[in-house]
C-alpha cells in the first residue's frame, strides 16, 4: 500500500490518557499495519505508553515479518480539559504531524480525535492527511461530562474523513452527526494463552478462602462500570452458607469509596488493585460479572468467554452483541436485585453453569481476532484518500 508517492503510506497514531484497552487495541493494529508494509509511528501520553506497547507484544509472531519498532512520540492529551497542558500538547502534536508527513492520521477516542483534527489546522487540501478516528465509549453521566463529549463529538464528526464505532448504538448516534463515513469496527480481544495450572492456583487464593464460591469484577474502578452496583448485589447473598466472596480486579477513583461501602454494609470483598495475571483470575472464578452502565465490545467479556467461564452481564451496549443469549445472563444495568438473582442462579445450578460455559466458548470461537482486525484496518486505510 502506498500513500502519495512510492514509498509506503505512512501512517500516525494518536491516543489520549486512554483505558488500556483502547491503548492495546491502537497497539495491535499498529503493530499489524507495520507488518503489512506501511511505515507507522505513534503520539500519545506518557500514561498510555506501556498499554500500546503490551498491545504490539499481543499479535502472535508470523513467519516471514520484518522485524522493527514503532516510534512512540509524546504528546500528553489529558483526559480532561487542561488549557496549559492542552496547549502544550497541540503544538507538540502539530510538529509532529507536519514533520512526518503522514498520509493517515488515526486517532483512538474523541479527545485524542480533536486534537488531531486541530493539529491539521490549517492545511492545503491536496495535502491533508485523511482523519480516522475511533469511537470507544459512550457520553459519561453528568450534564458537565456530556456537554463536553458532544462538543468533541462534533468536531470529530465534522473534520473525520471516517469514523468507526466500537459498538451498533454508537454507530446510530455517530451518523446523525458526521459529515464523513461511519462504520463499526470490531475491537477484538487480544489473545493470550492458557494460565498454568499453578497460575491459576495462585489466583484463586488470591480471591478468597477455598470452599466459598468466588463472583469476580474486572474493570477500571469507575462509576461507568456498575461496581456500586454490583456491591448491592452481594447483599442479597450474606446470609448463604457458605457465602461467595466478591473480588474486584483493576484501579480507579471509587477504591476508596467502594471499601467504605463494603466495610459499612459488612460485604465480604477482595480489592485486587492492578493485576497481570487476569487470565488465570478468570479461570479460578466461578461466576464473572460485568455489572456496567455501558460497554462497547469490552474486553474482560471476550476474555471470559474464550475462557469459557459463566458471564452475568448487563444488557447494554455492544455486551448482548458479543455474547448473544445464550453465552450470559444479561440483566438491566443498576438492578442489583436481578444482577443477584442471576449469579445466585449459576452459584445454585451446576448444569446452567456449564451450558453457559461451553456457549461462551463456542461464541468465542467465531469471533472476529486480531487478524480480522489488521485486515478490515487496511481495507478502511484504503478507501481513504489523503487529501480529500
Amino acid at each position: 500500500m502506498t500513500g502519495r508517492s512510492a514509498v509506503p503510506l505512512r501512517v500516525a497514531y494518536v491516543l489520549g490518557t486512554a483505558s488500556g484497552g483502547t491503548a492495546r487495541h491502537a497497539g495491535l493494529l499498529a503493530e499489524g499495519c507495520r507488518r503489512a508494509g506501511l511505515a507507522v509511528l505513534a503520539a500519545g501520553p506518557e500514561a498510555s505508553r506501556a498499554a500500546f506497547a503490551a498491545g504490539i507484544a499481543s499479535l502472535p509472531a508470523a513467519a516471514g515479518t520484518p522485524a522493527g519498532r514503532i516510534a512512540y512520540h509524546r504528546a500528553e492529551i489529558a483526559a480532561r480539559p487542561r488549557p496549559a497542558r492542552d496547549l502544550a500538547a497541540l503544538a507538540a502534536l502539530r510538529a509532529l504531524l507536519r514533520r512526518a508527513d503522514p498520509g493517515i492520521v488515526h486517532a483512538h477516542g474523541l479527545r485524542a480525535g480533536a486534537f488531531a483534527a486541530l493539529a491539521l489546522l490549517p492545511s492545503r487540501p491536496s495535502r491533508r492527511p485523511a482523519l480516522v478516528v475511533t469511537v470507544h465509549n459512550a457520553p459519561p453521566a453528568g450534564r458537565a461530562g456530556r456537554a463536553v463529549y458532544g462538543v468533541l463529538e462534533l468536531a470529530c464528526a465534522r473534520r473525520a474523513d471516517l469514523l468507526l464505532c466500537a459498538s451498533a448504538d454508537l454507530a446510530a448516534r455517530l451518523r446523525r452527526r458526521a459529515r464523513g463515513r461511519v462504520a463499526e469496527f470490531d475491537v477484538p480481544a487480544p489473545p493470550a494463552p492458557p494460565p498454568s495450572a499453578a497460575a491459576v492456583a495462585r489466583a484463586r487464593a488470591a480471591l478468597g478462602p477455598p470452599g466459598r464460591p468466588a463472583v469476580l469484577a474486572v474493570g477500571r474502578l469507575a462509576e461507568q462500570k456498575g461496581l456500586d452496583t454490583l456491591l448491592a448485589a452481594a447483599r442479597h447473598w450474606q446470609d448463604r452458607v457458605p457465602v461467595p466472596v466478591l473480588a474486584i480486579a483493576g484501579e480507579g477513583p471509587l477504591a476508596a469509596g467502594l471499601a467504605a461501602v463494603a466495610a459499612r454494609t459488612g460485604v465480604d470483598l477482595a480489592l485486587l488493585g492492578q493485576r497481570d495475571d487476569v487470565p488465570a483470575l478468570l479461570a479460578a472464578a466461578d461466576v464473572i460479572a460485568v455489572p456496567s452502565r455501558w460497554e462497547a465490545r469490552a474486553l474482560v467479556v471476550q476474555e471470559a468467554m474464550a475462557a469459557g467461564r459463566p458471564i452475568v452481564a448487563s444488557r447494554v451496549g455492544g455486551i448482548p452483541a458479543l455474547t448473544g443469549e445464550d453465552a450470559a445472563i444479561l440483566v438491566p444495568p443498576g438492578d442489583a436485585g436481578q444482577l443477584a438473582a442471576a449469579v445466585l442462579a449459576v452459584l445454585d445450578d451446576p448444569g446452567r453453569a456449564a451450558g453457559l460455559s461451553a456457549a461462551a466458548r463456542h461464541r468465542a470461537a467465531a469471533l472476529p481476532g486480531p487478524d480480522a482486525a489488521v485486515a478490515a484496518i487496511l481495507a478502511a486505510y484504503r478507501a481513504c484518500r489523503p487529501g480529500r
